[in-house]
């Protein structure tokens, strides 16, 4: 096939994140992967994840198999313009309060967990002796 693949820009194909309507980006080409939502091994949400974003790496961690690259070469409807592929964002971990051991705390901690088995047992211990016949 001589025509040339369309080139699309990110913001375009970024649009299609639907389970009617879904395109990915990977190694820099754009596929309508729709059709095989249903039939996708790992699941449409597998897919739909990979939306808005290039999808190389994810694509390549699955480690898929010759026949499902052989596959994907008819879902192909254009390459993307790199250029306006947003740059990597940096990742940055959730906020979590900052941990300050607190003395007492592992103290009341570290003596609730040997008199708590403890006092279990004396109840247990009790009720066997109250519910003993004589």
């Amino acid at each position: 096939m001589a025509s040339e693949k369309k080139v699309f820009l990110y913001e375009e194909v970024a649009k299609h994140n639907q389970i009617k309507d879904c395109w990915l980006i990977i190694s820099g080409k754009v596929y309508d992967v729709t059709p095989f939502m249903e039939d996708h091994p790992g699941g449409d949400d597998v897919l739909l994840s990979s939306t808005g974003k290039d999808a190389t790496n994810d694509f390549e961690d699955v480690g898929h198999s010759d026949s499902a690259r052989e596959m994907m070469a008819k879902y192909c409807i254009g390459e993307i313009d790199a250029t306006t592929i947003p740059k990597k964002r940096k990742y940055l971990p959730p906020q979590q309060p900052s941990y300050n051991p607190d003395k007492t705390n592992d103290f009341v901690i570290k003596i609730l967990q040997f008199l708590l088995p403890l006092l279990i047992l004396g109840l247990a211990f009790a009720v066997r002796q109250y519910t003993k016949k004589d």
